[in-house]
Order: C-alpha cells, then sequence, then structure tokens
C-alpha cells in the first residue's frame, strides 16, 4: 500500500498528487470520492470557494476530470474502470443555486452541505452520459452510505451531539458498514458495465428528481469548468 498526499480543498494540492500519481504510470481501475466535511461555518478554500463547495464537490469534479484518461486507458470492454462519488440522503432536500453557488447571499450551513451532496449526484449523471457517448469503457455510479457514525457530525448543535452519543449504537451505522455500499460499486459483478446509477444498501434506488433534470446537469458542467479552469469538452456533446 502507498499513500500520495491530496488536500481536496486545494485546487493546487489536486494537480500536484495527479502529476505524481501519473508518473507512476499505473493504471486506475477504481477511484472513490468520499472526502468531505458538513454543517461547517461560513468559511472558504484557499481558492475562495464556500468550504462546502470547494472540497465536497468543485475538488472531487476536478480530480476527477485530470484523472480520466487514465481511467479511460485502464477499462477494458469487460473490466470497466469505475469512479464511485459519495453523497448523502441530504441531496434530496438540496437546491442548486446556480446564480450563487458559493452561498454569498444567505448563508446556511445545512444549505450549502445539501447543495454540495446535490451536486455530485447532478455530475455523476452528467459524466456517466459523456462516458456512454464517448464510448469509454469507464462507469460513474453514486452512493448513499446512510446515517454513519465518524467524525463528520463534529460541527452540528451540541444537543445533537448528545442524541448521537446516546443513539448511535441504535441508528447509526459503523464505519464498516457505511463503506459497505461503496465496496460493493467498485468491485461487484452485478455492477459491471453499469453506470449512472443512485445506490443505497448495495441496492439501485431513485435519487431526487431534480438531479435528472439533463439541463441543469450541463450548466452545474459548464460553470464548474470555469470555476476549477479547465475546458468544458463536454459542449460537443448533446
Amino acid at each position: 500500500v502507498e499513500f500520495l498526499y491530496c488536500d481536496l480543498a486545494s485546487m493546487k494540492s489536486i494537480r500536484q498528487f495527479v502529476q505524481q500519481f501519473r508518473a507512476k504510470n499505473c493504471p486506475l481501475h477504481v477511484l472513490v470520492n468520499n472526502a468531505g466535511v458538513m454543517l461547517v461555518p461560513e468559511r472558504k478554500t484557499e481558492d475562495g470557494f464556500e468550504e462546502h463547495f470547494g472540497l465536497n464537490y468543485l475538488g472531487h469534479f476536478l480530480l476527477t476530470n485530470l484523472l480520466l484518461d487514465t481511467l479511460k486507458q485502464s477499462g477494458t470492454h469487460s473490466h470497466n474502470a469505475r469512479i464511485i462519488t459519495v453523497s448523502s440522503a441530504t441531496h434530496y432536500v438540496g437546491k442548486l443555486h446556480l446564480n450563487d453557488l458559493q452561498s454569498r447571499c444567505s448563508y446556511s450551513p445545512h444549505g450549502a452541505y445539501a447543495q454540495s451532496k446535490l451536486a455530485l449526484v447532478l455530475f455523476t449523471y452528467r459524466l456517466q452520459h459523456l462516458l456512454t457517448a464517448n464510448g469509454s469503457h469507464v462507469t460513474a455510479n453514486v452512493v448513499d452510505p446512510g446515517v454513519v457514525n465518524t467524525e463528520l457530525y463534529k460541527h452540528v448543535f451540541w444537543a445533537v451531539k448528545v442524541a448521537k452519543w446516546m443513539t448511535a449504537w441504535l441508528f447509526f451505522k459503523t464505519p464498516e458498514e457505511g463503506a459497505s455500499t461503496s465496496i460493493y460499486a467498485a468491485v461487484s459483478p452485478e455492477m459491471e458495465g453499469a453506470g449512472g446509477c443512485y445506490l443505497y444498501n448495495e441496492k439501485r434506488t431513485k435519487s431526487a428528481d431534480v438531479a435528472y433534470d439533463e439541463d441543469l446537469q450541463r450548466r452545474l458542467w459548464t460553470e464548474s469548468c470555469k470555476m476549477v479552469g479547465i475546458s468544458d469538452e463536454s459542449s460537443r456533446v448533446p
């Protein structure tokens, strides 16, 4: 096992990581996008992005796009490379504000977190559409891990922390249980060649209706390319 450092809240760190990984000339069969923060106070990344949107979404958007060529070269007809992106059930209540993706007009930790998780679902569906259109042997799916007992909840209100401490054993999944659907998406033979799916408890299920809005998917993709400074090659795909 070898580790390479990558800070998903830094566009510079992401680009450096990709350079280091490419220099190793290794194939890439599975990419799991699983970094994130939740309900943090209003603050910005070093690139000036609102932290939920910058780390949870834009970091993964840039990382995935920079690694796409390697993924495409690694996938084959019988063994597709796989991209798994971890979202949350919170995306069901999320609203995407294309005119204010940085939540500058009115900041809400809950709203910013939900928006970032909705953006990940929209991104995954658009990515799968582009991969299919290009005939790539790569699939993209999005996962809901459920309510998992991790340090992700450290910024919630103190009363919620107390309730979590008292009930975690009953209502929360362990980290191992929370990872099960991501592992299923990454290695299960049942998921070979299957893309554009929303998975919960190792089953395909329906995401929020707005996530299937193809025009919104395209507009978010185009805006995201501008924000992270990469070319929008998807403009040639309907």
